[in-house]
């Protein structure tokens, strides 16, 4: 009896033992559970880095908008669009403008311009005179433009404008796309910012040969760490004011002269507003008067560029800028509805470097 009694005990304190091993605490010392997930899990593989872009990309904008004029109409279009973020892997960009009819009669200034993100000033990009009444089919892309200098606007969504100068309810069609063309470039990054724009029409320029109140000079500051810099110019001249020059040539449409960026008061660069070859255009058989060299411009053709490299002196230092243009004086004799000579001008100071630069200032 006593032997089955031990043998009763043992059993029981056995049971208890095994039960109190299937309930055993293995929490923490906070009392917090073991999560099965919470096990040490082998690190990803990072992903491949993008591989560098190669060759040239290109991106649509406009498409065939209308500008005109008259009820319902507008000489502007705007719209946003999207272009490359990685800027500062592109070597340079170009744009193609192409214009379709219905065609304007008339040879008239227009433009494409983009907003900057920052100040939401809208910066002259490139610069054309339409043709008399007829389309750029000659020319396989359009007119081109190299806009480099403005890589630091033409990233991520960005507002274009298109305007034309027309006063016809025909007006054009007006279509543009850029060539982003990958590849190492002199510096890593570049800044723009304007100097001068008196460029919102051809008669919104300065008057020429008359007393006016448009500021013509600016003190610059560069950045520090530019390492590079210079100066870009579109000008036009508009009007037939008197006294001509030899030939009949009115100013400021078709009088050749001779204008100056002065720096620190020294007259440091020349522009030259004199034939570019109106007759060579590959746009011909246009329905007007084409063929005669204009001043510094032509129907159906790009306004010219203008760089000016600036010394490497000035990098990092604030110099006085000034545009002059060559001395004449208006005798307000033109006899047609409106005597006076403008220039319609815009002037960008454009930095770079190898290590990210804020823009220029530019101030009265």
């Amino acid at each position: 009896m006593a032997k089955k009694v031990f043998i009763f005990i043992f059993a029981a304190f056995g049971a208890i033992a095994i039960l109190n091993s299937c309930n055993s605490d293995d929490s923490d010392p906070n009392g917090k559970n073991p999560d099965p997930d919470d096990s040490e899990l082998p690190t990803p593989e990072p992903e491949n880095p993008e591989p560098p872009k190669e060759g040239t990309f290109n991106y649509k904008t406009f498409h065939k908008v209308h500008t005109a004029f008259g009820d319902g109409l507008s000489q502007n279009v705007e719209d946003s669009f999207d272009f490359p973020t990685d800027i500062e892997k592109v070597k340079s960009i170009k744009m193609y403008v192409q214009f379709d009819c219905p065609c304007n009669i008339w040879d008239v200034f227009a433009n494409i311009q983009a907003k900057d993100k920052i100040s939401g000033e809208w910066y002259e990009i490139g610069r054309y005179i339409t043709p008399y009444g007829k389309d750029s089919s000659p020319l396989e892309r359009g007119l081109e433009f190299d806009v480099t200098d403005f890589k630091s606007i033409l990233t991520g969504t960005t507002e274009l404008k298109a305007y034309t100068e027309v006063w016809g309810a025909d007006g054009w069609l007006i279509s543009v796309d850029f060539d982003f063309i990958y590849g190492e470039s002199d510096y890593k990054y570049s800044s723009v910012i304007p100097i001068l724009q008196y460029n919102a029409n051809s008669i919104d320029g300065e008057p020429y040969g008359e007393p006016h109140n448009f500021v013509m000079n600016k003190m610059i500051n560069l950045p520090e760490n530019s390492e590079a810099a210079h100066l870009r110019t579109i000008i036009s001249g508009w009007g037939h004011a008197t006294p001509n020059d030899p030939g009949g040539r009115g100013c400021a449409e078709w009088c050749f002269r001779t204008h100056h960026i002065l720096i620190n008061n020294v007259s440091s660069f020349n522009h030259y507003l004199g034939s570019i070859g109106c007759a060579d255009n590959p746009i011909i058989d246009q329905r007007g008067n084409w063929k005669p060299d204009r001043a510094g411009w032509c129907p159906g053709m790009a306004v010219p560029t203008r760089i000016d490299k600036l010394d490497k002196n000035l990098l990092g230092k604030q110099f006085k800028f000034e545009y002059q243009f060559q001395e004449w004086e208006n005798n307000m004799e033109y006899p047609g509805d409106n005597p006076h000579a403008y220039y319609a001008l815009s002037t960008f100071v454009i930095v770079k470097s190898n290590t990210p630069i804020e823009k220029p200032t530019v101030v009265n």
